[in-house]
């Protein structure tokens, strides 16, 4: 049983909502060429690879770097490779579609040849996912939860991928001022809820569709590891895979100190083992071969907590 929501600080009663806090809802998510996501057993990871020049957490602006990154995650232990070419950090700006596509193709090219792992293209725009998926990536993982591009969606239909929803507000330039909630879990829900009614308006099956919380986006700090420690309220509210990307962003340093992005691993950890203990299906990180041990200790120490 959950009490009062004090996430906002208001101190503002919210409605009381009894969830089984360390279940995991298992999900078989239909991918291109007949290939299924199976989610539930355990959490996967799914690896980062920014080819940027201005990642927070450290891009990889070569291609032939990235495509050796993508190599060494899945050696590692990735269950998917995230593979993105803009940087939608708090006030970044907008990177033009050619420019986006010419970063990211050849990688989700070099990697579609060499890997086993589902590929993901991370984007908020119609013709680079058509590119990426044209190229041989499987998942379209969209930070704007389709209000950024609606044509999205059907390009996501037409290539019978899988689709990732985040929750957020305004742009990268604008969200920071954005963060502001009455009712914190009850309307990232809502908001991923219009999400994934324009993705089901637009062609994609429900069953391809999955949630991220968006922790970091139009979020304070409060807000970031409110969404964390409540994961179960909102799988309940959505029905859908979570999945959860923490790592080594900012709201790590209330808690942890000021420090670069690439020197968060350690509370990136505290972060995965809280998301995986709460039932996230994905945990989407930076340091693949770190993360999959934290993973593993979690998911153990999750199964005694859940009785098994």
């Amino acid at each position: 049983m959950l009490g009062p929501d004090r996430s906002t600080g208001s101190g503002a009663p919210r409605s009381v909502v009894t969830v089984d806090v360390f279940s995991r809802k298992p999900y078989a998510v239909p991918l291109p060429c007949g290939r299924v996501l199976a989610l539930g057993e355990r959490p996967l990871v799914m690896g980062i690879v920014n080819v940027t020049p201005d990642s927070f957490a450290g891009g990889i602006p070569d291609a032939s770097a990235a495509i050796d990154a993508g190599l060494r995650m899945e050696a590692d232990g990735a269950d998917i490779i995230d593979i993105g070419g803009e940087s939608t950090r708090p006030g970044s700006d907008a990177v033009p579609s050619d420019e986006e596509i010419a970063r990211v193709l050849p990688v989700v090219r070099g990697l579609a040849r060499r890997v086993q792992r589902p590929i993901s293209i991370d984007t908020r725009k119609a013709e680079v996912a058509r590119a990426a998926l044209d190229a041989g990536a499987a998942i379209v993982n969209d930070v704007s939860g389709l209000r950024h591009d609606r044509m999205l969606a059907s390009v996501v239909a037409d290539g019978g991928a899988a689709l990732v929803l985040m929750h957020s507000r305004g742009s990268p330039r604008t969200m920071a001022a954005a963060a502001t909630y009455d009712n914190l879990i009850e309307e990232v829900a809502g908001e991923l809820r219009v999400g994934l009614t324009a993705a089901v308006e637009a062609g994609v099956s429900a069953d391809r569709v999955m949630v991220d919380p968006g922790i970091g986006f139009a979020k304070r700090p409060s807000h970031s590891y409110g969404v964390l420690a409540r994961l179960p309220e909102l799988a309940a509210a959505l029905d859908r895979p979570i999945v959860v990307g923490p790592s080594r962003k900012s709201f790590l340093a209330a808690a942890a100190g000021d420090r670069a992005g690439a020197d968060r691993d350690w509370p990136t950890a505290a972060a995965v083992t809280a998301a995986v203990l709460a039932g996230a299906h994905i945990v989407r990180v930076h340091a693949v071969a770190e993360m999959v041990q934290v993973v593993r200790a979690a998911e153990e120490i999750r199964r005694h907590m859940a009785g098994g």
